[in-house]
């Protein structure tokens, strides 16, 4: 019997006079390339918003290099060198998931896009597609990672303290580097994390047939993940778009948008919900914050908890973020329940969600700590002054963090299931099997 006309090939096609393998190491390429590119674009205009063409030596280039590989989940480290009788120290931990989320999106996208008519594919094929993805990317971020180096000379103040410091060898630099092993062993975790979880939210990412039966368990509730996370970051990006438009320091708006949005938006998140991290600033060291978590955070009596309560002590507003997150992570819910099987009994989605939810903010929590610092020392006694110190500490509080997602998804999720039972047709998903 001849095939429907509107029945999707098999296996991929290849154009006329190209061989199968060249196709497919071009699409993994340029998968690899699209993303790169669009973390080097992102990583850039944050940079330069964030006024890092001003750095001498011609560092920009080498600075956007290093965020990067930061937020391909590579290693850059820190160094300060000041002779004989001076001491550096440098260190930072910081991820800009501006850039990192960016690239996750556009690589997600593109891998999926040669594959978004196929329903079923083979293990072996989808094995192929992943491992010839990732050999592309990991050359890519070496060679990034090889841009990622740099030394800056540091003035301690006065002209006669700089000429005795190059008198006794004790001109203070600082600079990073790239680990190029690190950054391998690390981008490979993150590369693949990503295209599995590409696979985990996306319906119209084919799944071989032994992993069909994982899908009605999984792909709702991470889907739901998803559509949590990227609502924050754009309701984020409308806030931060206003701020932009009618605030006062427009550039350092804009470099907080193309570098951390989704660091805010996804405390927004966790801090909306109950959760809450500590920290403190002790000199500003060059990290565009927000006023009023620089307000929480800037003082000199130790850690402070940034939590719903201490940010409405400053702005009354902060209470919007409960209501924020009854909205979205219901509605979350709600999607989660439709895309689910009916024939599931009312407690299973609830149980899922609060899984699924506790692990995502346990994961925003690792994601938006920040840990920042640099000092200069002389025969080893303090800081220098002026401007030589400084350091920014955010850590979340992991625990409560999980505690408040899993409450938060057995009741949003309970709610999702009865609503989703009375909006889903009968015989829609609960009877609806894909083919073997």
């Amino acid at each position: 019997m001849p095939r429907p006309a509107s029945a999707a090939p098999p296996g991929p096609v290849s154009a006329p006079g190209v061989p199968p393998a060249v196709r497919a190491w071009a699409q993994a390429l340029g998968t690899a390339l699209a993303g790169i590119v669009t973390m080097i674009v992102v990583a850039a205009l944050g940079l330069w918003a964030a006024g890092a063409t001003d750095l001498p030596g011609g560092a920009f280039l080498s600075v956007v290099a290093a965020a990067v590989v930061i937020a391909a989940g590579g290693t850059v480290g820190l160094s300060g060198e000041a002779g004989i009788l001076a001491q550096g120290a440098a260190a930072l931990d910081a991820v800009p998931l501006s850039v990192t989320l960016a690239g996750a999106l556009v690589v997600a996208a593109c891998f999926l896009l040669p594959l978004r008519h196929r329903a079923v594919a083979g293990t072996r094929e989808l094995l192929g597609r992943i491992a010839r993805t990732t050999v592309c990317w990991l050359v890519l971020l070496l060679l990034v990672s090889l841009a990622a180096r740099h030394d800056f000379r540091i003035s301690v103040g006065n002209d006669l303290a700089d000429e005795l410091g190059a008198e006794f060898g004790a001109t203070p630099t600082v600079g990073f580097r790239a680990d190029p092993g690190a950054t391998l062993g690390f981008g490979l975790l993150w590369v693949l994390a990503l295209l599995v979880l590409t696979f985990l939210v996306s319906r119209r990412a084919p799944l071989s047939s032994r992993l069909l039966h994982f899908q009605d368990s999984v792909r709702p509730p991470a889907f739901a993940m998803l559509c949590i996370l990227l609502a924050y970051a754009a309701i984020g990006l409308v806030v931060g778009v206003v701020e932009l438009i009618t605030g006062e320091h427009p550039a350092e708006t804009f470099a907080v948008l193309c570098l951390g949005l989704p660091n805010l938006a996804w405390m927004a998140l966790g801090i909306g919900m109950g959760g809450a991290w500590t920290g403190h600033v002790d000199k500003a060291i060059g990290l565009p914050m927000p006023q009023v978590l620089d307000d929480i955070l800037r003082t000199g009596q130790g850690p402070r908890t940034v939590d719903l309560g201490a940010i409405a002590e400053h702005d009354g507003r902060a209470w919007l973020l409960v209501a924020v997150a009854v909205v979205v992570l219901s509605a979350a819910a709600i999607l989660a329940a439709v895309r689910s099987p009916a024939r599931l009994p009312a407690w299973r989605p609830a149980v899922e969600l609060a899984v699924a939810l506790a692990l995502t903010l346990l994961v925003v929590g690792l994601l938006t700590r920040v840990h920042a610092h640099y000092g200069l020392s002389l025969i080893g006694v303090g800081d220098l002054g002026g401007n030589l110190g400084g350091e920014v500490v955010l850590e979340p509080q992991l625990l409560r963090l999980v505690g408040v997602g899993a409450v938060w998804g057995l009741v949003t999720g309970c709610l999702g299931s009865l609503v989703g039972r009375r909006v889903r047709h009968p015989g829609e998903v609960g009877e609806r099997r894909p083919p073997a």
